[in-house]
């Protein structure tokens, strides 16, 4: 059985972890506007598609907090010989949490600009047959209660192709 989900998260979170990737630009978006933005360290990525709230109950969370998952997979078979030849739905949640409402949209919107150049910046080939073409769509989620008294949730979501023949 082919692990399309696994592969393209696998895929995704090493392209967000690797150099350059959102440790990184997040630094440098904090550094270049001259703002006090937490950092997000590698263990603030995980590839789990988890509610907040029951992730603050299972485990400790640290926010800010980037959740990396595969929403839908579709086998349309645009190659007809290959065992998939399809589309990946994958999504990318920055979640901030913090005691005042104070700059939560400002540093929600800095979490997704450094998502968003970490994508532009990895258009292509991503190897095994993962393909990202560019596009990507961003929704804001509006601040409510949660995390640390309140919490706000950026969803940016895209397509990866994929085309596989096997579970290599």
């Amino acid at each position: 059985m082919l692990q399309i989900g696994t592969l393209s998260t696998n895929k995704l979170m090493g392209i967000l972890l690797a150099s350059g990737g959102v440790p990184d630009t997040v630094a440098a978006l904090a550094a270049e506007q001259s703002i006090a933005l937490p950092a997000v360290a590698s263990q603030q990525l995980i590839a789990q598609n988890v509610p907040p709230e029951l992730a603050e109950h299972s485990t400790v969370i640290k926010y800010p907090i980037v959740c990396v998952y595969c929403n839908k997979i579709a086998n349309v078979l645009r190659e007809k010989f290959r065992m998939f030849s399809g589309d990946a739905d994958m999504v990318i949640e920055a979640r901030i949490s913090q005691d005042r409402l104070e700059d939560m949209g400002t540093q929600t919107q800095l979490y997704v600009d450094a998502i968003t150049q970490v994508l532009d910046s990895n258009r292509g080939d991503w190897g095994d047959g993962v393909f990202y073409g560019g596009k990507y769509e961003v929704a804001f989620g509006g601040v409510k209660q949660g995390g640390r008294n309140f919490i706000q949730i950026a969803k940016v979501s895209f397509v990866l192709d994929i085309s596989a023949d096997s579970a290599d």
